[in-house]
């Protein structure tokens, strides 16, 4: 069953948002029950529980981490966009460490999500970190 757009969209926005303030607790409530987050290089978590212990267990060390959306679309209940993932400065200047990721997104209805996959590649994930902390970032908890 395909949900209007303006449905859709107003639920892809209430995703983004979740992230963006970094509360992976609600960004896991936005899943649905049975829901399915491929992770490539983590695996794959199926149902809303598993979703919620894998993000707040990925995210722990990089609270800082923000996530602004470079672009998105929208097909039916499917969505696919653009988040860089950046870390901030370490020293305040402009100094860009960030890396680049494709999320697809399946609406379910009832603002809840049932299928997400995130692609990115790894190694440009881990050099992106090592150069952060070598500038002075410190993941949190170290």
């Amino acid at each position: 069953m395909n949900h209007s757009r303006e449905e859709v969209e107003a639920a892809y926005h209430a995703f983004v948002a979740a992230g963006d303030a970094g509360d992976w607790n609600a960004w896991a409530d936005l899943h649905s029950e049975d829901g399915v987050w491929i992770e490539h290089h983590l695996g794959t978590f199926r149902g809303r529980e598993a979703i919620r212990k894998a993000i707040v267990d990925v995210m722990k060390p990089v609270p800082m981490m923000e996530f602004p959306v470079e672009w998105h679309v929208i097909e039916g209940n499917r969505v696919v966009y653009y988040p860089w993932q950046v870390l901030p400065d370490p020293n305040g200047g402009d100094e860009v460490f960030r890396f680049g990721c494709v999320t697809i997104i399946e609406y379910a209805g009832n603002g809840l999500w049932s299928y997400q996959e995130d692609l990115y590649n790894p190694a440009e994930g881990q050099e992106v970190i090592k150069r952060w902390i070598a500038a002075g970032g410190k993941l949190a908890g170290s």
